[in-house]
């Protein structure tokens, strides 16, 4: 790993004891107690002592600042980056990769492929475990870096190194057992591959993944996708392809539940969609920990719904008439909730699903529509009050799409106001 340069400060808590101590915007946080900090996980690891010692670095002179505090005492800082010395970059060559599939022209950020322990330990991202040093194997025991999230994809090793194109990847059963022997435990995903980790090598590798519980705390199946500018001969599923899957994967939940006490087990909704599958009851989703990666938010926006329509019929609006955006994939789930929310508020609402022109109609999720594609398929509507596109679409702060398109954008194109939502329960507080 590259030496630690340290943390730049990108605000401060009012009333914190970072203020307390004068710290500002801008200044570099290099050490604390001796330990050069490489992300923001040592930052929390070494700060939690109750005496500190700092070493800080503004205008190029470096201070050290002498602290006391209590144990439930934060400093109050936050970091222009989780990590301070640069993200660790994936070497993998999988021929299925999402990020090498994507068009030129968006966010340099997009383009990154990483493979970085620190952001699945910080932010739920999906790592192979194909890249660690001694060093960092020793780091996540030493700090308790639980839970990761692992791509398994399969326990066949040679299937899981051709997937992963890396000849040399070492044994996933080996590194999860590793894991598992420091306490660390693990949620992990398996990317079905037509023709390479489908049928036996599939069910094989739920089984043997099973076998490691509760190392591995939960395991989701996730269709491969592909967008427009794929050229490494993998396909997508067929519709009988994603309903045997997704079959096979619901009737082993409930041996699977006997035995953990829990669903284990999660289709993603990506995979029900695609297989023509119900989306299971909320209880079906009994750990969260898969959500981020397609797991239960249909079933989250069904229920979302289900509480707030009783209360729609008593909904007073000037509104006259809504235009809501959606991917392909959701549109038929969908369409029967718009057409109650029209029903029971009288408000005439339009739902247009939107192809996606920016990476190919092969992608039929809401969150990686570009703002042109929803441009140019509302051009020339009658979009009636508002349009209520997925916040799904935009970044994480809510500024803007793939595309570079912002909310402000949308608006001065289509002429009307514009709403990012992720229920149809804020669609009704649009309305009121």
């Amino acid at each position: 790993m590259a030496r630690a340069t340290g943390g730049v400060i990108a605000a401060v808590e009012e009333g914190s004891i970072g203020e307390e101590i004068g710290l500002e915007p801008g200044d570099v946080l290099l050490a604390i107690n001796g330990h050069a900090l490489r992300d923001v996980i040592d930052y929390r690891f070494y700060g939690a002592e109750e005496d500190l010692v700092l070493v800080v670095e503004r205008g190029g002179e470096r201070h050290t600042l002498e602290v006391e505090r209590d144990y439930d005492e934060d400093l109050g800082l936050s970091f222009t980056e989780p990590v301070f010395d640069g993200m660790r970059l994936c070497h993998n060559r999988c021929p299925f990769c999402f990020v090498r599939q994507m068009p030129r022209g968006l966010r340099r950020s997009l383009y990154l492929r990483d493979d970085d322990y620190r952001y699945s330990f910080l932010s739920a991202s999906y790592i192979t475990l194909t890249n660690l040093t001694d060093d960092d194997w020793a780091r996540i025991e030493e700090q308790h870096l639980s839970p990761l999230y692992v791509s398994i994809h399969a326990t066949d090793d040679a299937v899981r190194r051709a997937l992963l194109g890396k000849p040399e990847a070492p044994s996933i059963l080996g590194q999860l057992a590793r894991l598992g022997e420091m306490g660390i435990e693990v949620h992990g995903q398996i990317v079905v591959v037509p023709g390479s980790n489908d049928g036996e090598v599939l069910w094989r590798t739920i089984e043997e993944t099973a076998a490691l519980w509760p190392v591995v705390q939960t395991l989701a199946v996730v269709p491969v996708g592909l967008t427009s500018f794929h050229c490494q001969g993998v396909r997508l599923l067929t519709q009988p392809e994603a309903a045997e899957i997704a079959d096979g994967v619901l009737a082993r939940v409930p041996g699977l539940r006997r035995r953990m006490g829990k669903t284990w087990l999660y289709p993603s909704d990506e995979l029900l969609l695609q297989a023509g599958r119900p989306i299971p009851e909320a209880a079906f989703y009994d750990d969260p920990a898969q959500i981020e990666n397609g797991v239960g938010l249909v079933r989250g926006l069904l229920d979302d719904w289900e509480a707030v329509r009783g209360e729609a019929a008593a909904l007073e609006t000037d509104v006259r008439r809504i235009t809501l955006v959606s991917g392909m994939a959701i549109a038929p789930v969908l369409a029967g909730l718009v057409a109650d929310l029209q029903e029971r508020t009288g408000v005439e609402a339009v739902l247009v699903p939107v192809e996606n022109g920016l990476m190919g109609p092969t992608v039929t999720v809401s969150g990686l529509l570009g703002g042109e594609d929803v441009i140019a398929a509302l051009c020339g509507r009658d979009l009636g009050d508002m349009v209520c596109i997925p916040r799904a679409m935009l970044e994480a702060t809510g500024e803007r799409t793939l595309d570079e398109v912002t909310l402000a954008d949308l608006e001065a194109r289509l002429g009307v106001p514009v709403y990012a939502v992720g229920t149809l329960s804020e669609v009704l507080d649009m309305l009121a």
